[in-house]
């Protein structure tokens, strides 16, 4: 049994380990307007916003982020209350 369970604390600190790569990137080469977007599909923009007003369109996305951000942080209360 103190086997079992030293095995498990030597994998769950494992996890916790920094990865072994030889050569990390951390730039992302995604244009802002490429965000959001499915390889087959491109940019779901099912009204043409994008082409019309495209000024527009950045902050309904912004506003769609903090809804978003908003509607995550009702289920944490909901679930802590």
């Amino acid at each position: 049994m103190k086997l079992v369970i030293s095995a498990l604390l030597v994998a769950s600190a494992a996890a916790f380990a920094p990865a072994q790569n030889g050569r990390a990137s951390s730039s992302l080469k995604v244009s802002e307007l490429e965000l959001g977007a499915t390889e087959p599909l491109g940019v779901f923009d099912p009204l043409g916003w994008m082409e019309t007003e495209p000024e527009s369109f950045e902050r309904r996305r912004a506003v769609e982020r903090k809804h978003g951000r908003v509607a995550m942080m009702a289920v944490v209360g909901t679930i802590v209350h």
